[in-house]
């Protein structure tokens, strides 16, 4: 049967082996420097892309495969977050913090681009953080259970919806008081489909998820899916980015597995991200190192010069505000830590550049200068932000689970 005449027989291959190669590396390197392997994967698509050796290119297919990847990274850093351990000080301070990013960095690119509009959405991709790149090094690191580590989770989740949000309101072309109305029908049906995800299962549902856990049943979940396509299918419906909905499914999913046995709860885990880092995930970013504009990067010295300026934004409009603001018994070191952990960026200035490039708002050199500060950032800023704290690994919670936080005395 021929799978139509964009399909690429090379890509089939090369595309998976730049998705296993990516790890192989990251673990090769971890002895002398912690590399994420999202880095890898960006680099192995320029590598073979266009810009590359150009073996292979963009088509129909390995599109899809890569929007298909873009939801589900953004389901999963939806699922990732428990806003229950982060309510209270933690999430009032990073919520503070980021907007105070949002008008810097809106502010800033606004004033600097001949087109206010154009310059305000580059702006936006330096407002973000890697919350699912710093995770595995705070988990790594011991720092989940501390009160350090909530605060640094407080600040990727932030960092991660309120840009997700930012996109949905200022890329929907919409007109601010149209958009109001959308984004409050949307968060309408986000409070129905957590309320309905809170509610007590009947004992049919949990009977049936047990038993067709290891089955090809897979009830459990072939429901998160749902869920996932319906609110992406809301955004959609509203005229509004899938990012969105993808996101909200993912705290949705969360809630409506939230009381599930413990065992049941970690091989549903482990099949989400089977399907998402094991497969999909990693197509959207060695898809996006395909995309990436290596030529226009390379060609112009001063484009090339805004990597490391654009670095230094993170730095100055992401960290320094969340740093400022942390809570006032925090040493020094420990802000300086927390600001290079908020100020991490890469997988959404990928989505948002992504975006931008494709609506025409930002030129592709300057989304290459963007993401090579992102690359730059998770290489850099998680690895001098463990030197600061030092070594810490606190015991291990009693009774298993999830690390319980108490920090909302911050």
């Amino acid at each position: 049967m021929s799978t139509g005449p964009t399909a690429q027989p090379l890509a089939l291959i090369l595309v998976p082996a730049a998705a296993v190669a990516a790890p192989l590396l990251a673990d090769r390197l971890l002895r002398w420097l912690a590399v994420p392997t999202v880095v890898f994967e960006i680099l192995l698509g320029i590598l073979i892309g266009p810009d590359g050796l150009g073996w292979v290119r963009v088509d129909v297919l390995l599109d899809a495969l890569s929007r298909f990847g873009l939801a589900i990274l953004m389901f999963l850093a939806g699922y990732e977050i428990d806003f229950a351990r982060l309510r209270g000080g933690p999430l009032r301070r990073a919520v503070t913090a980021w907007l105070v990013t949002v008008v810097a960095a809106l502010g800033l690119g606004a004033l600097v681009n001949p087109d206010p509009l154009d310059g305000a959405f580059a702006g936006l991709a330096l407002t973000t953080t890697a919350l699912g790149t710093i995770l595995p090094v705070l988990r790594d690191a011991g720092e989940l259970p501390t009160p350090f580590g909530s605060l640094v989770m407080a600040t990727g989740a932030v960092g991660e919806f309120g840009p997700i949000i930012a996109v949905a309101a200022l890329l929907s072309g919409n007109s601010p008081a149209r958009t109001a109305v959308i984004l409050a029908a949307f968060a309408v049906i986000t409070a129905v489909a957590i309320g309905g995800a809170r509610r007590p299962r009947p004992a049919w549902m949990t009977r049936l998820i047990r038993r067709t856990l290891r089955t090809s049943g897979q009830f459990a979940v072939r429901t998160v899916i749902l869920v996932l396509a319906t609110m992406v299918a809301a955004a959609l419906w509203l005229e509004l980015d899938m990012l969105l909905g993808a996101f909200t499914a993912g705290i949705v999913s969360r809630l409506l597995l939230s009381d599930i046995p413990r065992h049941t709860e970690e091989v549903i885990d482990a099949k989400l991200e089977g399907i998402g880092f094991g497969f999909l995930v990693p197509v959207f970013f060695v898809v996006s190192g395909m995309n990436f504009d290596l030529d226009a990067l390379l060609g112009d010295p001063g484009t090339l010069l805004l990597v490391p300026v654009f670095l230094l934004l993170l730095l100055a409009l992401r960290g320094l505000p969340t740093a400022l603001l942390a809570p006032a018994g925090l040493g020094r070191r420990d802000r300086a830590a927390l600001g290079l952990y908020g100020a991490t960026a890469l997988p959404l200035v990928v989505v948002i550049t992504t975006i931008e490039v494709d609506a025409g708002h930002l030129p592709s050199s300057t989304a290459a200068a963007l993401v090579g500060a992102g690359m730059l950032s998770v290489l850099l800023f998680p690895l001098t932000a463990q030197r600061l704290r030092g070594d810490v690994r606190p015991p291990a919670a009693v009774g298993g689970g999830r690390p319980r936080v108490n920090a909302e005395s911050w």
